[in-house]
């Protein structure tokens, strides 16, 4: 289950660019049922650190692309 410590402020990526806001929304898990919330949340916070860490470019955007994908071939494969 999801935690207030696990969660991010929503307000916390107001100031990136709208590429990054947007692609990080598809990371929550806060929906999700608790088994493919265990599954879901590590590579959402990942997302999140990643954000945190690198500047907002073409570069982070694709990555981010590319962890939602795989974040989504391992939710289906747990349905």
């Amino acid at each position: 289950m999801t935690t207030n410590s696990d969660a991010t402020s929503p307000d916390e990526f107001a100031d990136r660019h709208p590429a990054t806001r947007g692609l990080l929304r598809f990371f929550a898990w806060e929906h999700l049922p608790p088994h493919l919330q265990d599954l879901s949340r590590p590579v959402g916070q990942l997302a999140a650190q990643l954000v945190r860490a690198l500047p907002d470019g073409p570069e982070l955007t694709a990555g981010l692309r590319k962890l939602l994908e795989a974040k989504d071939c391992c939710v289906r494969a747990a349905l």
